[in-house]
């Protein structure tokens, strides 16, 4: 299995915060870093080789197990925002992610997601390479991710 990435390894996506992310405050309203993580964690994938698209075409799904988020600051419309995503732990069952959301440096929010794999029908599916990115290549080792 995989071994933890550090902060230094995550992928980084830059997001503008929209007006319609924001609440009755001004400030992002606490269900969009749900939509930030997902963000980050579909170009983490991508920037790997992995294509969502494909993988859902060949019958097989992220599913999200458990979601935890952590506020330290707000944002407000307009401002830029850094969402840094690393995959801290995979299993043969589970992608766990961590999330770091900041404005200038000023980390806003923290958060953890654990995906699971599963197809068509719901059926848990064993992670590996070849699950993951199909047959373009890899050495089939689960540390590629």
């Amino acid at each position: 299995m995989s071994q933890p990435s550090t902060w230094e390894d995550a992928h980084e996506v830059t997001v503008r915060v929209r007006y319609c992310e924001t609440d009755a405050m001004g400030l992002v309203h606490h269900a969009t870093y749900v939509t930030y993580f997902e963000i980050g964690r579909t170009e983490l994938y991508r920037s790997k080789g992995g294509n969502y698209r494909e993988f859902e075409s060949r019958g097989l799904y992220f599913v999200v197990v458990s979601l935890e988020c952590t506020y330290k600051a707000p944002a407000r419309y307009d401002d830029v925002l850094t969402v840094r995503t690393r995959l801290q732990r995979m299993t043969p069952a589970k992608l766990e992610h961590e999330y770091q959301v900041l404005r200038d440096g000023q980390l806003l929010v923290t958060g953890r997601t654990v995906l699971a794999c599963v197809d068509r029908t719901g059926q848990v599916q064993r992670l590996s390479y070849e699950l993951l990115y199909g047959d373009v290549g890899g050495t089939g080792s689960i540390s590629e991710v």
